[in-house]
């Protein structure tokens, strides 16, 4: 059994605490920001929890990820972390 985390998981935990880090800074809530990224609220906080479904790492849009940067006010390449090392490729 690999008990190693999943660096993709990481990666995806990390946009969401960046998310919320950027929020707080707003003083803008949840729904806040999800209705003006053109998101559903719920979409958003699932985001901001690293994940699409439980135990599966979130993946967003391109475009997602551009509407939350000019939403929150920060440049993309803030609110994206860096790709980890060992981050296995796509399907």
């Amino acid at each position: 059994m690999n008990d190693a985390p999943d660096p993709w998981t990481e990666f995806a935990r990390e946009l969401g605490v960046r998310m919320l880090r950027a929020r707080a800074e707003k003083r803008m809530s949840q729904e806040q920001i999800a209705h003006a990224a053109g998101l559903a609220t719920f979409t958003y906080r699932k985001l901001e929890k690293g994940e699409s479904n439980p135990g599966t790492a979130a993946n967003p849009r391109l475009r997602t990820l551009v509407a939350l940067a000019e939403v929150l006010e920060i440049p993309l390449r803030d609110l994206i972390p860096t790709p980890p090392k060992g981050l296995p490729p796509g399907r």
